[in-house]
């Protein structure tokens, strides 16, 4: 089969790969129809290995180079194991690309996002650019009749989203702000306000996400390079400012816009991943008692996930910006998200 294969950093080649093979009877084997291009992605690309395992992981066994990118993606199951029951070959899927132990402490308490050895689809094991892939049954989440191949790829982001707003225990009224519009950004806010945000305000640099985030339900944008971004919410909420800020991007200037855009007992979610350490201004949190958090992967946000894209409480399908085939998943795919953000949203890839 044709496969888009990391080999390294800035070394992703398109060629021919083994098919894989069911290899005992829990497992599905599944034709890609289409996977989404994720920001671990990028990283990996420029910045790699950075997720990729540097030695053997305890669960997959899998390190470094060769290995096959994607786990934000859905198809169609062309072979199931003797012991499969949830499915059938022709049903349409998606995947939770989560591999865990199912024995440790998290784990037997159904958190297993924190499993002690945990492992992702597309990191530590082979993944979706390519034209087949098998996966354990466990990982595997049915489409609904009617839902489109694209909404099934956005279901892994989702999934992202939504646990990110069910960890900030958002209430009904709550006025919410979210740093970065990007992918994440964008559905976080919609998840906010289909849970009952009353109102979304989204802070962003680039123009034609901010004109993107008012298409998606925000109250009111703002450019932090330019705005005062605490001041300007704070106009439009008598001077209370936010309830929740999300920092869906992960830097120290995105992490000190949500602290100034949420008011006394606040909280700032952490959603995106910080790839270096941030200075947290103790007195301004404890002056005003506010809280942070964070939020990684998913656990069982897949349905909640579906559901939002599946009646169109969130319009995930207008978030993509091209549809490339997988022989152009570094020059029309990666290259273009890292080179163009003004551009490009979520690009979809199909095998």
């Amino acid at each position: 089969m044709k496969a888009a294969i990391w080999y390294g950093k800035e070394d992703i080649r398109y060629e021919d790969y083994p098919e894989p093979v069911i290899s005992n009877d829990d497992q599905v084997k599944i034709r890609v129809k289409c996977c989404g291009i994720c920001g671990t992605d990028v990283h990996e690309y420029r910045d790699g290995p950075f997720m990729i395992p540097k030695r053997p992981h305890p669960l997959t066994g899998h390190c470094g180079g060769p290995l096959i990118l994607g786990h934000e993606y859905s198809g169609d199951v062309v072979e199931v194991g003797k012991g499969v029951t949830k499915v059938k070959v022709a049903d349409r899927v998606t995947v939770n690309p989560l591999i865990y132990c199912g024995e440790c402490h998290y784990c037997r308490r159904g958190e297993y996002n924190m499993c002690l050895r945990l492992a992702t689809q597309g990191l530590a094991y082979n993944g979706a650019f390519a034209e087949y892939t098998v996966v354990d049954e466990r990982m595997i989440v049915p489409l609904p009749n009617g839902m489109s191949y694209e909404q099934g790829a956005f279901a892994e982001p989702m999934a992202v989203a939504t646990r990110a707003v069910r960890r900030s225990r958002i209430t009904v009224g709550d006025s919410v702000a979210v740093v970065g519009a990007g992918p994440i950004g964008i559905m976080v806010g919609s998840v906010a306000l289909a849970c009952g945000a009353k109102e979304l305000f989204s802070i962003e640099p680039i123009e034609s996400r901010r004109e993107l985030a008012l298409r998606f339900g925000a109250k009111a944008v703002f450019n932090p390079l330019e705005q005062d971004v605490g001041k300007e919410i704070a106009l439009l909420t008598d001077n209370l400012r936010c309830k929740i800020a999300f920092d869906c991007v992960g830097n120290q200037s995105s992490f000190d816009t949500a602290i100034k855009a949420t008011g006394r007992r606040g909280l700032i979610m952490m959603v995106g991943l910080a790839l270096k350490p941030i200075e947290v201004p103790f007195s301004r949190l404890w002056g005003h008692e506010k809280e942070t958090s964070t939020t990684t992967g998913y656990c069982n946000e897949f349905p909640s996930a579906i559901g939002l894209m599946f009646d169109k409480r969130v319009d995930v399908e207008a978030l993509i910006s091209a549809r490339i085939k997988l022989d152009g998943l570094v020059e029309k795919g990666i290259k273009q998200i890292m080179e163009e953000p003004e551009k490009y949203v979520k690009i979809l890839v199909y095998p």
